[in-house]
């Protein structure tokens, strides 16, 4: 195996260090730190990262800048690493070390196990599962013939015996069934075909909705999974269900162009939570899976500007009294329908994502609270609740 370059060890360790200092580093699989101590970010990452600089994604090569790529790489435990820019947009990164732990920590991984990683990126994920499973069982998928051909090398490289498929996750699955399925990007909904792939009794960690990940059991019968939401984290969207919405400002002036407000009203609520109160944000997506939220401050107080990626649209403005002027257009007044999940939410206790868990069967899934029975359930984007409506 080809030894990490000595520039990032001392970011390396102090990462290493600052994690056991918040108590990242999972007890119940005391595997992840060795294995990331034996398989570094660094022997993954190619020589060119990115870097927002406030107006784009700049360059930071690894020959021209050995510092600036080593702390772009372990910026901290929460902080992922562009590797690829497409047409100015990240199309894939490193992801957060924090989150990789966390994710595989979730999946129960065992030696002997056979896995199933998708969306292989530079192959660490993979190298790290296959480090816990064992020489050949693990198997990765991802989309993109040059990333595939790089997390190659680097798995060759570091002496690793895991087999990379240029393929569609979504279509194409593994020809036996696994033990463990992953995936490194975020979806909107967990394909059937990912459960079926995945023996009865198995499990899959799944990003889900770009802002956290579920773990699924996969029953007995093998006709369902179900399971807790694990963490909050955003992550790369799954390139094969078309596009998504523009971030920030630029999706909302893109869903509302020219349209003229066709009602609004006074909110008589205070934004400020939309802005800090992840609890809340999480309860939204869950409730609303279609509505992007953009929020910004001025003396005011925080504004908010909401869209559905397609037509619909409100502009939530602060009046300086804690209350705030709502306007919006299109056919579905996805404004009020973000203000009633708010409500809901508190009616609710104002639960964490933790309390939250999801149910994927065959001909739909769903979201839950409490109890996968009888909590209140909400449909995932493009699903139908099985056993009910929303409510």
């Amino acid at each position: 195996m080809t030894p990490p370059l000595p520039g990032p060890a001392p970011l390396r360790a102090r990462l290493d260090e600052a994690m056991a200092g918040r108590g990242a580093w999972p007890e119940r699989s005391p595997w992840l730190r060795e294995a990331v101590a034996a398989l570094p970010r660094d022997l993954f990452a190619p020589d060119r990262l990115w870097r927002w600089d406030g107006h784009a994604y700049a360059p930071v090569d690894r020959h021209g800048d050995p510092d600036g790529w080593a702390r772009e790489l372990f910026g901290g435990q929460d902080a992922a690493a562009v590797t690829q820019v497409t047409a100015g947009f990240p199309s894939s990164s490193l992801s957060a070390q924090g989150v990789v732990v966390d994710m595989l920590d979730s999946l129960l991984l065992e030696p002997g196990h056979r896995v199933w990683d998708i969306g292989t990126g530079q192959g660490w994920n993979a190298a790290l599962a296959a480090w816990r499973a064992g020489p050949g069982r693990v198997v990765s998928t991802e989309v993109d013939e040059g990333l595939a051909a790089f997390a190659r090398g680097r798995l060759a490289a570091a002496g690793l015996r895991v087999e990379v498929v240029v393929a569609d996750a979504t279509v194409t699955v593994p020809d036996e069934p696994v033990d463990r399925l992953i995936a490194t990007y975020a979806v909107e909904r967990v394909p059937w075909a990912w459960v079926a792939a995945v023996r009865p009794g198995g499990r899959l960690v799944v990003p889900w909705g770009r802002l956290g990940h579920v773990a699924l059991d996969v029953a007995d019968d093998g006709r369902s999974a179900t399971g807790w939401m694990q963490g909050l984290a955003q992550f790369m969207a799954d390139r094969t269900t078309g596009p998504v919405p523009a971030a920030g400002h630029a999706g909302y002036a893109a869903v509302r162009g020219t349209d003229v407000a066709e009602a609004q009203h006074v909110v008589e609520r205070d934004l400020a939570p939309l802005a800090v109160d992840w609890d809340l944000r999480f309860a939204l997506r869950v409730a609303v899976p279609d509505a992007v939220v953009v929020t910004g401050i001025d003396e005011d107080g925080v504004s908010a500007w909401v869209h559905d990626g397609d037509r619909s649209w409100a502009a939530l403005s602060a009046r300086g009294d804690g209350t705030a002027t709502m306007y919006q257009g299109g056919p579905r007044q996805v404004g009020d329908e973000l203000m009633t999940a708010w409500a809901q939410w508190e009616g609710l206790g104002r639960p964490s994502p933790y309390d939250y868990g999801m149910t994927v069967r065959p001909d739909g899934q769903f979201v839950w609270l409490s109890d996968p029975v009888d909590g209140p359930r909400w449909a995932s984007a493009g699903a139908v609740a099985a056993g009910g409506s929303t409510h």
